[in-house]
């Protein structure tokens, strides 16, 4: 049974503010754009990029009390088509004027929804297409799916300073057909979205489409499994969670949520109660970039390199979730409202989905000796979002568990992007996954900014390995192995890699505040699946998405240092982000810190890829770590089963 517990900000619930990081409602959207275009006397040539809440300083959501005054302000990015600059504002919503206004030299906004579908039709209808296309078979340009990409940066100097993509096609064969089974290969429009004119077609050659269809809905499915029987899962007296506007409890668990345009879901303000009092954990966490660099480096393949938040907005491009499909149970919903590029509101309803899930066994022993067993189940809190870019889907789901962990786990599925070969050719840089078809060789990198603040705003990071030691009088008998600590004093020391051999993880301690064995309370960072980029040093990737080289990053808290790509990394030359932040070399210790996760996730396709693929999952782990005094589940209650408590 799939029931949803839902008001939710449709029904305007919401819409009244009562905590500063409230994301901005509808009616704030609408009135920080008009209240932009009124007093900077914009014309219709301007795109609005963002409208998003301005969040306050930091101190003052801690120090914030209810029901005291909100101060409500907006940042804006607008895009002038006519000159192709971009501007950055302040709109103060309380007193209703422009705050700041300032023009941002030299850098392109994201690539925008409006963008896309205005872009595919000026590709579909360009009389150098339709005859490209035409010599490959395809009379109707109306069954071609048009794919903007951002052409990147690599130094052309006839691309310098223009909005480009580079649209990739491919052919249905009616308006249902998954047209990523018979890419157009070798046919590349290059577009200008400032004046949304084809620029030019780049033909690299014939190559017959591939033969075979690569269906996979349910319409072409002819025969489903017959030997699945219900499996519901029910909560008869609800779900166990409390949610007031975008604040959740759950059990011990403190948290908020919140959502923007180019992020998607955040999570902020999380605390989990002991003792009677609430300890913080994280100030804010949130994907702040991610990349797919793909290996193949003939004709423009080298320049298939997505920036899916930086580039695209992954937050816009989020998926509405249906009930009894994409989450299972007892569900709430929360929208997410965001802005189009007319500075409108609109809003992605069941953007983000939490509900509980039961994980197995919490905690076991059984007391042989006296015949007595202990059991426990563990229960989790799910939070989670699912967005769409081009032909891939990410869900991003963040669990917290009973016994202090948080998780994110990245799901990846979709469909692989692909590209034709001729009769007979083994790619070396991909797989074959259907006749003709090439899935090329990629990889996924996530970038997590945590933004932590362990019982306090003062932490410091260590680096943890173990460590053998060396046969001696102190390790006679050659068994001898212990974790050793090393503090992260700067942010050239704290650049760091995993490394799974030394059991390598990150420790993040409040050392002025201790549990009752004298040890500073801490939270430990856990890889999980990992890697580096095969991309060369000079390759122009590796100087777009710099924070891919290392797998840890710390700085200090800097309320405007929101991405490891930096601000506007859509066409960008490089150095920005991470590298850029960290060029100074600033203390680490004892500070308030800011974690930067790097999740490398290696995609070699497999036949068994196509024509979608089945789930993929990484992620990582925080867990405690003397954060408490001992073992935080003990109270949790034995279940009921149909013999009794989970106890004799």
């Amino acid at each position: 049974m799939a029931t949803s517990t839902k008001p939710t900000a449709t029904d305007s619930t919401l819409a009244v503010i009562s905590h500063p990081l409230d994301p901005l409602t509808a009616e704030e959207i609408a009135e920080a754009s008009s209240i932009l275009k009124a007093q900077r006397q914009l014309g219709s040539r301007v795109r609005f990029e963002t409208v998003v809440l301005k969040e306050p300083a930091k101190v003052d959501v801690v120090d914030f009390s209810q029901g005291a005054p909100i101060r409500r302000e907006a940042f804006v990015v607008v895009l002038d088509n006519d000159d192709g600059a971009t501007y950055e504002a302040l709109v103060s919503l309380d007193e209703k004027r422009v705050v700041s206004w300032q023009h941002v030299p030299g850098v392109q906004p994201r690539v925008m929804f409006d963008e896309f579908l205005e872009c595919e039709a000026a590709v579909r209808a360009d009389p150098r297409f339709q005859a490209a296309i035409k010599k490959r078979g395809i009379s109707d340009p109306s069954l071609v799916m048009v794919d903007p990409w951002s052409a990147g940066n690599y130094g052309y100097e006839d691309e310098a300073g223009r909005r480009l993509v580079l649209c990739r096609n491919f052919a249905r064969s009616s308006p249902t057909d998954n047209g990523y089974a018979r890419p157009i290969e070798g046919v590349t429009a290059v577009v200008d979205l400032n004046s949304m004119e084809v620029v030019r077609v780049d033909d690299y050659g014939f190559v017959p489409l591939p033969p075979e269809a690569g269906n996979y809905s349910a319409e072409f499915v002819s025969q489903f499994r017959q030997d699945l029987k219900p499996l519901e899962i029910t909560q008869p007296d609800g779900p166990s969670f409390q949610v007031d506007g975008w604040s959740v409890a759950w059990q011990k668990w403190r948290l908020r949520i919140g959502f923007t345009p180019r992020e998607g879901l955040v999570i902020h303000t999380v605390g989990y109660e002991d003792k009677g009092r609430v300890r913080p954990i994280l100030y804010r966490a949130a994907l702040s970039d991610m990349v797919v660099p793909y290996g193949d480096p003939s004709k423009d393949h080298y320049r298939k390199n997505a920036f899916d938040a930086g580039e695209y907005g992954i937050g816009s491009l989020t998926n509405s979730l249906t009930l009894g499909c994409d989450c299972l149970g007892e569900i709430y919903y929360f929208d997410a409202v965001l802005n189009n590029g007319k500075g409108e509101p609109f809003v992605i309803p069941n953007a983000v989905c939490m509900h509980e899930e039961d994980y197995g066994i919490l905690w076991k022993h059984t007391d042989w000796r006296i015949g007595q067993t202990e059991v426990r189940r563990s229960r989790r809190l799910v939070v989670s979002s699912v967005a769409t870019v081009g032909n891939y889907e990410y869900g991003f789901f963040w669990y917290f568990y009973q016994d202090g962990t948080i998780q994110m786990e990245v799901k990846l599925t979709g469909i692989i992007n692909t590209a034709a070969v001729p009769e007979g050719e083994t790619p070396k840089y991909g797989t074959l996954v259907a006749p003709q078809l090439n899935a090329h060789i990629h990889q996924h990198f996530f970038n997590f900014r945590l933004d932590m603040s362990v019982d306090g705003g003062n932490n410091t990071v260590f680096e943890v390995n173990t460590v053998a030691e060396p046969p001696g009088p102190d390790n006679p008998h050659g068994n001898a192995f212990y974790a050793e600590k090393t503090p992260l004093r700067s942010e050239w020391e704290a650049q760091r890699v995993i490394d799974p051999m030394k059991g390598r993880y990150w420790l993040v301690s409040n050392t002025s505040a201790m549990n009752t064995l004298g040890q500073p309370v801490s939270y430990k960072l856990m890889p999980g699946e990992n890697i580096l980029p095969f991309a060369h040093p000079d390759a122009s990737i590796i100087k777009r998405a710099g924070f891919m080289t290392k797998h840890l990053w710390v700085t200090p808290y800097d309320r405007n240092e929101i991405s490891a790509t930096g601000p506007y990394p859509n066409q960008h030359a490089g150095g920005a982000g991470l590298p850029e932040y960290t060029k100074n070399d600033r203390n680490v210790e004892n500070t308030d810190v800011v974690l930067w996760y790097t999740l490398g996730y290696h995609h070699v396709p497999r036949p068994e890829d196509w024509p979608i693929s089945p789930v993929g999952y990484c992620g990582f782990t925080l867990k405690p770590v003397g954060f408490f005094d001992t073992n935080p589940v003990l109270d949790v209650p034995p279940s009921e089963h149909h013999g009794g408590a989970c106890h004799h």
